[in-house]
């Protein structure tokens, strides 16, 4: 090897070590800003509030203890933002801000305004709002005894609302030892783990209701661009590969949703390597929209290992192939890999399938970051 040959590899080798160590540096940075949010916010409670946050690391029941249902029929641990004084809220909001991209944020946001529209919509009967009412539920806001009796834990009946939202956290904070983060409530599912600079945002679940309202004179869709950019892509697909693609049968709801922890399913409908680079390129952006939830540095690392099995990931869809510009998709579909599945299922409780979206967002090599943990 020449000179110039061999200062060039050198030269390379130390871009290549500098921008790891800056990734690496950004990574750990992103954590130590969610570790001072998080002990922030345990400062701001009573003992007996952190009694109620805190949970231990391995705790398997409080980690499974997410849906999509309201939490008066599936009670969330910690302590909700209805039981928070304005500083304890604003602290467990810059908490969860903290471990979220700009976007990300902003769809948690969006998501519990509109539980907050869904409260002040709801007429309260049986079949009020159009039908949104959950199995079981008998029109003044509490649970049938069929279903375990369960009250909201608030205790005033409340079903709906932008402060029922819950938090907690699975062991302690820190900057090199794995901990957790929950935040949730109705169509919300954060589940967050941090281990030293990594960053685990599965299993999670975004979903709304209504899944377009206004506000301020502003059209919010918290989901929008999920809608947008699967129904692109299948329609970037040639006339065969969409008919590979399209599934032969209808599903109405999340198949790996709350509760199917550790289950998996047999990929179906078009493999990625049988698209362009184009449509790949696509198909990443469509995994964006979960993936990019999560801070920047972790989404990034997220997205490399995602790209790097693009060509074993499917995509399959299942339901009505057009759409009304400026509304949602009334179709499911799923993309999956070997480190992912991402299902979108509109719903038909309320009437309008494009009106009530559940999502999901899995890796079945590392949800709850157990992959992580092993290592």
């Amino acid at each position: 090897m020449n000179f110039f040959a061999t200062r060039m590899l050198r030269g390379i080798a130390a871009v290549a070590a500098i921008w790891l160590s800056v990734t690496a540096a950004t990574a750990q940075t992103a954590t130590s800003r969610i570790v001072r949010a998080a002990n922030t916010f345990l400062l701001t409670l009573s003992e007996k509030q952190r009694q109620s946050v805190l949970f231990a690391f391995n705790d398997e029941q409080q980690r499974a203890r997410w849906s999509n249902f309201p939490t008066g029929f599936v009670p969330r641990g910690g302590i909700s933002l209805k039981e928070m004084n304005p500083t304890q809220r604003s602290a467990a909001m810059a908490l969860v801000s903290s471990a979220l991209s700009s976007r990300g944020f902003e769809k948690v946001q969006q998501i519990m305004e509109g539980d907050e529209v869904l409260k002040k919509t709801d007429s309260g009967g049986p079949f009020g709002n159009n039908g949104n009412r959950p199995p079981g539920d008998n029109g003044d806001h509490r649970p049938l005894p069929g279903n375990g009796g369960n009250r909201p834990p608030t205790g005033d009946g409340q079903m709906f609302g932008k402060d029922l939202y819950y938090i907690s956290i699975l062991g302690t904070p820190s900057e090199k030892n794995p901990w957790m983060l929950q935040f949730g409530g109705h169509h919300l599912a954060l589940n967050i783990t941090i281990a030293g600079a990594r960053g685990v945002l599965t299993p999670t679940l975004t979903g709304a209701q209504p899944a377009l309202y206004t506000i301020g004179g502003k059209t919010v869709r918290p989901l929008g661009q999920e809608s947008d950019k699967g129904y692109a892509l299948l329609h970037a697909l040639d006339d065969k590969q969409r008919k590979q693609a399209i599934l032969s049968y209808q599903l109405a709801d999340l198949v790996l949703g709350p509760g199917q922890d550790g289950k998996t399913i047999v990929p179906e409908g078009l493999k990625a390597s049988e698209m362009t680079e184009h449509q790949r390129a696509m198909l990443l952006d469509v995994i964006a929209e979960w993936a990019g939830i999560i801070h920047e540095s972790a989404a990034a690392a997220r997205m490399a290992e995602l790209r790097a099995d693009i060509n074993e990931t499917w995509f399959a869809w299942s339901g009505p192939t057009t759409v009304t510009p400026g509304k949602n998709i009334t179709a499911y579909y799923r993309i999956q890999g070997p480190h992912l599945v991402v299902e979108y299922a509109p719903q038909t409780l309320g009437g309008d399938p494009g009106q009530h979206v559940h999502t999901m967002y899995r890796d079945p090599t590392n949800d709850y970051g157990r992959g992580l943990v092993k290592q």
